[in-house]
């Protein structure tokens, strides 16, 4: 099986990019399953039932997200409703609207699980996401072997501790979070996949995906400033994770990077 995870997807320029460049790369690598960030897919903060819906329809089949999932208010009625296949990290207390795992299938039947955490180190003091992890894959590999988990978090040293923690009991440990793809994907020794942080889809030319001169000001003054979402330089960029269906091993990673035309 070969699955396709995008970086969070950034505002309508992130959006494009999926229309315009995900079929090339579903083709190329003959991709089974594509599953990808969506939490900063509106506006570049937040998602919302259009965004979602739009993504959806670009045979995107799993959305998943992370502390920026609550931003747009109006995604909570679409999560309590389960209305798409979006998740929100698992590891949000009890009561909150949708789901952190979900089971999906191949055309041909072949199931994949995707679980979406969020890590604690510079975030939100959260439920553990460990140990919430460790619950979730007792449901998701008793339907399959077949596991690919979005670490959303800030932390290198968090996510490279989920890999570990995970190592041999999971297909991937991919991460999220940063918009800056990191080069370290590798095997690791028990045969999970493993990218620190898959990167964004969305402009290059900004400080993670905002405009650079608003970003900017942020650090400069140290005082709020609107976030609007850069145009230019847009890239696609992801990993595409080959996993053995017999054993649910990560055989293979590859980084995905790949230029909108201006």
């Amino acid at each position: 099986m070969k699955v396709l995870f995008l970086g969070d997807i950034v505002g309508k320029p992130g959006r494009r990019a999926v229309r315009e460049l995900m079929p090339r790369v579903v083709g190329r690598h003959q991709v089974d399953l594509t599953v990808a960030n969506c939490e900063n897919a509106a506006g570049g903060a937040g998602i919302t039932p259009e965004a979602a819906e739009e993504l959806l329809a670009c045979q995107i089949q799993v959305l998943t997200s992370g502390n920026h999932i609550w931003d747009k208010k109006d995604i909570v009625p679409y999560l309590e409703q389960n209305r798409g296949p979006l998740l929100r990290p698992a590891n949000y207390p009890a009561g909150s609207p949708g789901k952190g795992a979900m089971v999906v299938e191949t055309p041909d039947g072949r199931k994949l699980g995707v679980l979406n955490v969020e890590g604690r180190v510079f975030m939100k003091t959260l439920d553990d996401p460990f140990r919430r992890a460790d619950e979730e894959l007792a449901k998701l590999s008793a339907v399959t072997k077949c596991i690919l988990v979005d670490m959303h978090c800030e932390a290198t040293s968090e996510k490279n501790a989920m890999g570990v923690h995970l190592d041999g009991r999971v297909s991937a440990v991919v991460g999220s979070h940063t918009h800056v793809q990191t080069a370290d994907e590798r095997i690791l020794p028990g045969g999970t996949a493993y990218i620190t942080d898959v990167g964004m889809c969305g402009p290059l030319d900004s400080i993670i995906g905002v405009k650079k001169e608003l970003a900017l000001q942020r650090f400069l003054t140290q005082r709020p400033m609107p976030f609007e979402t850069a145009r230019n330089l847009t890239y696609l960029q992801g990993a595409v994770v080959t996993i053995d269906d017999a054993t649910g091993k990560g055989v293979a990673i590859e980084r995905i990077r790949e230029r909108l035309p201006d």
